[in-house]
């Protein structure tokens, strides 16, 4: 599948993400899945929902990790590196966790990040200083809020109990970068937080 047409599916899915959802979603189950038992895909059948978050969760992990090593040799700020360092540190566990659920089922790791991802860091290439660091956050600021949605929707519509808990267990994580970003434009720009982050119902259980 096309990514471009990939990206549209998944946010015409995040349009209808219900608040609170099932793990293993048994009732959505697709009919070409090779099943187990009714409603749970058989061992290495994954469904095109969980196909596709773990693709793209991949690739924007991906995304983050080089948007951070970006940061640490192009940044002077001390607050802005330790973020791109735990940003690094975060999402290449991460990606591990998803390159792992993967290789499980058979299929492919990205290896590259999303589109606008490679394109946000052709334009934070060509800035230094505090342009950079203001367009860095900037990203960082629209990459997590993306991936808030993209963790709800798959905790939402998944199909693979596995992939549905790792969304989950990573959905508290990824909020408090997003908290952390916001601090650090507020911090660095003087202007209020931006797209305030918002504890979906749910998500506090089981943070860390």
């Amino acid at each position: 599948m096309h990514t471009r047409s990939i990206l549209a599916l998944a946010a015409l899915a995040l349009v209808a993400l219900p608040a609170r959802a099932q793990l293993g979603n048994p009732g959505m189950t697709d009919p070409a899945t090779a099943e187990a038992r009714p409603g749970t895909p058989a061992p290495g059948e994954t469904n095109p929902q969980d196909r596709l978050f773990l693709k793209l969760a991949a690739m924007g992990n991906l995304g983050e990790v080089e948007a951070g090593h970006l940061a640490l040799t192009k940044s002077s700020n001390p607050r802005v590196q330790a973020f791109a360092r735990q940003m690094t540190e975060d999402h290449s566990a991460t990606r591990e966790k998803l390159d792992r659920l993967a290789r499980d089922r058979r299929l492919p790791a990205p290896t590259t990040p999303q589109p606008d991802q490679q394109a946000a860091r052709q334009r934070l290439e060509s800035l230094s200083g505090r342009a950079f660091d203001a367009a860095y956050l900037e990203t960082q600021l629209v990459d997590h809020q993306k991936t808030v949605q993209l963790l709800e929707w798959e905790i939402g519509s998944g199909q693979d109990a596995a992939v549905q808990h790792l969304a989950k267990d990573t959905l508290p994580a990824v909020l408090e970068h997003l908290r952390q970003v916001q601090t650090l434009m507020a911090e660095t720009t003087g202007a209020p937080p931006q797209g305030l982050a918002t504890m979906p119902m749910g998500a506090g259980e089981g943070r860390r």
